[in-house]
């Protein structure tokens, strides 16, 4: 029997879900608290380009959508890193051929809703979430001028309104056994452009994510379609260097030529974009329970907001997607099993993301240009590339194995990276790191364990 959908939210993964639901011919309605950004000029510094990689390519090419998406991203094959000495060195993120894509978080939210909207989805702007009523099975909503529209009557409520979500309080204000957890790491951020160069090119490496690690805090690149690159300071809020010292353009000037000098030469705006772009948080939440009965499910960052710092959000999100709608397949109307099953499998996939995600921050921003840590790199890879079926290095049972749930990887990257640190213990191991005694170790370790 095909129900009426109300989905609180219309951001990425709002959208892709009611493209889901629309396909299997339910009648949807999405209700999202901005107005139109297809109509509006997005505010600059809020976007973080997105890392589209194969868990999210994989749930759009569940409804079609891959091939489509593709063209507006940017293949990025390898971190290139800059470090401060001026030297620079590509670490290739899997396999020849294997990589993931620069997509701007705009434009892929504006092609979702077209899709949407092409395939019947109802979708009404400006429209703020105030009330689900469980026992009349209704939702209000509150337009931005504060009139209060008539009760909207739904079978099902997914919140899909982000990490602030209006729907998850709403679910929490009317549960007795409700756990939420949320916290911020104690880096914020802010976004910076490096333009197109004077022959209007790109003015690095495209295809590429640019990482500058500076051990407690780090700037990252990104490339667009226009041939700029969105850069990302990850920065403390607190301490000798953070946002709250650099409190005038002199002091913005003295640390950024000091500290990132060859990316200081390619933007030309970064001062005025340093005090005009907004300091943004990052948030982890974990809550539960996600779902009520078969009338109300959470999902994307209303279930479990993440940290970027694995790439993994939208993908997660997306990921989210596609499991409900493979549990739909599976359970034809019955709803209330399709929930219960869809929260018992995302949220302990959804816990170990987040938890990977907080813990690549130190590597991005820290091992990175660590030379013992891009030899353990080389070992993995070299492992990998031998026995592939029972070395699978950590980024790329994330990224690019979607048959693997981010638990299995979490688990796996724990076990790996024990051994990992036994063999990088091992007297000598910069010169014998490709013998086969290493091999051996590693493999008989892995049997054992």
């Amino acid at each position: 029997m095909k129900k009426e959908i109300t989905i609180v939210g219309a951001g990425l993964v709002g959208s892709l879900l009611s493209i889901y639901l629309a396909k299997r011919g339910h009648k949807v309605k999405v209700y999202e608290r901005r107005s139109d950004m297809r109509k509006e000029k997005v505010a600059a510094g809020r976007s973080i380009n997105l890392a589209l990689s194969d868990r999210g390519l994989l749930a759009l090419e569940k409804v079609g959508l891959a091939a489509e998406i593709k063209k507006i991203s940017i293949p990025m094959h390898g971190r290139f890193i800059h470090n401060l000495d001026g030297t620079t060195a590509f670490q290739p993120y899997g396999k020849e051929g294997q990589f993931i894509n620069s997509v701007s978080r705009g434009e892929l939210n504006k092609r979702l809703m077209d899709i949407a909207e092409e395939n019947g989805v109802q979708i009404l702007f400006n429209e703020k979430c105030t009330n689900l009523d469980w026992d009349k099975d209704v939702i209000e909503f509150e337009n931005t001028a504060g009139k209060q529209h008539p009760t909207s009557r739904a079978d099902i409520v997914f919140g899909a309104d982000g990490a602030f979500s209006a729907a998850r309080m709403q679910h929490q204000l009317r549960h007795d056994k409700f756990d939420y957890q949320q916290y911020y790491i104690d880096c914020g951020y802010k976004e910076l452009t490096i333009p197109p160069n004077a022959e209007g090119e790109f003015a690095m490496e495209v295809n590429a994510l640019h990482i500058w690690p500076r051990k407690d805090y780090m700037l990252i690149a990104l490339p667009n379609l226009d041939k700029s690159f969105t850069c990302t300071l990850f920065f403390p809020f607190e301490g000798e260097a953070s946002f709250s010292k650099l409190d005038t353009a002199e002091k913005v000037k003295a640390f950024f030529e000091k500290t990132f000098p060859d990316a200081v030469k390619l933007m030309p705006e970064y001062v005025n974009e340093f005090f005009n772009n907004p300091t943004s948080s990052l948030v982890t939440v974990k809550c539960f329970p996600w779902i009520r009965e078969d009338k109300f499910a959470l999902i994307g960052d209303a279930a479990h907001a993440i940290v970027p710092f694995f790439g993994q959000g939208m993908n997660c999100g997306f990921e989210d997607c596609r499991i409900l709608d493979e549990l739909i397949e599976k359970n034809g109307d019955d709803w209330k099993t399709i929930l219960q099953q869809y929260q018992t499998l995302r949220k302990p996939d959804a816990d170990a993301i987040a938890d990977l995600a907080v813990n690549n921050f130190t590597e991005m921003r820290d091992r990175t240009a660590d030379s013992k840590f891009l030899l353990q790199k080389k070992i993995e890879a070299r492992l990998h590339e031998k026995y592939p079926d029972k070395w699978i290095p950590a980024y790329s049972q994330v990224t690019f194995s979607p048959n693997i749930r981010y638990s299995e990887a979490l688990q796996r990257g724990l076990k790996q990276e024990a051994i990992m640190q036994e063999v990088m213990n091992m007297e000598g191991i910069e010169g014998k790191w490709e013998s086969e005694d290493v091999e051996r170790i590693v493999l008989e370790k892995l049997e054992r364990r």
